[in-house]
C-alpha cells in the first residue's frame, strides 16, 4: 500500500465530496470531511472511519479550526479537496448582490481562507490541492453569471498556487466535471424540470437530466464516484508531474462544436 496521507475534503458529507472521501479511506488514507451540515458528515464519518469536522467553508475562523483539528488529529496535513460550493442562478442583470455575494464568498474566498490555512502545512509536506470547479469555469451557460464566474476564479486560485509554491513541492489543479448526480445536480434539474414541463419529482428530475445531456458524447450523466476517480488521482504520487492542471471530467462536452450539433439534433429556443 502506498503511503497513508492526511486529507481534507470539504462539501464531504454528500456528491463528489463523499465519494472522494470513501475512495480515499478505503486506500488506506486518513481523511477529515467538512461542511455545514452536521448530520451527512456524521453518516460519511460512521460509514468510512473519517473524521467528521463541521465548518462553513466562508468562515475564516472556522476553516483555521478544521485545518488545526485534522493536524491535532493526525499529526500533518497531505491534501485539501476544495470541493464545498453553492449555485443560484441569473444572468448579470437578474441575480441579486445578495446571491452574488454569497456564490462568491462560498466558491472562491472561502477556498482562498482554507489555502492560507493549509499552506504551512503543506509546505512541510509537500502535498497537494485539488479545487472541484466546473465545465462552467471554460464554457458559459444561460443564467449563470455567478457560478461560472466563482468556478472560473477558483481555476485560476489554484494555478497561483501551482506557480507560486511549486517549486516548494506543492502540486494545485482542478478538476472541471459537468452534470454529475449530486443532491445540488437534483436540486437544478427539478427547477429546469418545472420550468420546461417535464414533469415533477423524480420523473422530471430524470426528464431534465436525460435532455440537458444529450449532446454530452457520453450520453449520459457523470457518477460522483468518476470524478472523485479523477480527483484520488491528482492527489496521489502518480501524478507528481501534473501542477496548474485543468482536468475536464465530462463526458467529451467541451470537445463539442456547438455549430455542428444541429447536424444530429433539431434545436430551438423553448421562449
Amino acid at each position: 500500500m502506498a503511503e497513508s496521507r492526511v486529507v481534507i475534503v470539504t462539501g464531504g458529507g454528500t456528491g463528489i465530496g463523499a465519494a472522494t472521501a470513501r475512495q480515499l479511506r478505503a486506500a488506506g488514507h486518513r481523511v477529515v470531511v467538512s461542511g455545514r451540515r452536521p448530520e451527512p458528515l456524521r453518516e460519511i464519518a460512521e460509514e468510512t472511519g473519517a473524521l467528521a469536522h463541521p465548518a462553513d467553508a466562508a468562515d475564516p475562523d472556522a476553516v483555521e479550526g478544521l485545518v488545526a483539528a485534522a493536524v491535532e488529529a493526525y499529526g500533518r496535513l497531505d491534501g485539501v479537496v476544495l470541493n464545498a460550493g453553492v449555485g443560484r442562478p441569473g444572468a448579470v442583470g437578474d441575480v441579486s448582490v445578495e446571491d452574488w455575494e454569497t456564490v462568491l464568498t462560498t466558491n472562491l474566498t472561502g477556498p482562498f481562507h482554507l489555502l492560507r490555512a493549509a499552506l504551512p502545512h503543506l509546505l512541510e509536506t509537500r502535498g497537494s490541492v485539488v479545487a472541484v470547479a466546473s465545465v462552467s469555469a471554460l464554457r458559459n451557460g444561460m443564467g449563470n453569471a455567478a457560478y461560472a464566474t466563482s468556478k472560473a476564479a477558483l481555476l485560476q486560485l489554484c494555478r497561483s498556487v501551482a506557480v507560486d509554491y511549486g517549486a516548494r513541492g506543492v502540486r494545485a489543479n482542478t478538476v472541471c466535471p459537468t452534470w454529475v448526480r449530486t443532491e445540488m445536480a437534483d436540486r437544478r434539474m427539478a427547477m429546469f424540470a418545472d420550468a420546461a414541463g417535464l414533469g415533477t419529482g423524480a420523473e422530471g428530475v430524470d426528464a431534465a437530466y436525460e435532455e440537458a445531456t444529450r449532446l454530452i458524447p457520453a450520453g449520459r450523466t457523470g457518477r460522483p464516484e468518476e470524478v472523485a476517480e479523477a480527483i484520488s488521482w491528482l492527489l496521489s504520487p502518480a501524478a507528481s508531474y501534473v501542477n496548474g492542471a485543468t482536468l475536464t471530467v465530462d463526458g467529451g462536452v467541451t470537445a463539442v462544436d456547438p455549430g455542428t450539433t444541429a447536424f444530429r439534433f433539431h434545436i430551438e429556443p423553448r421562449d
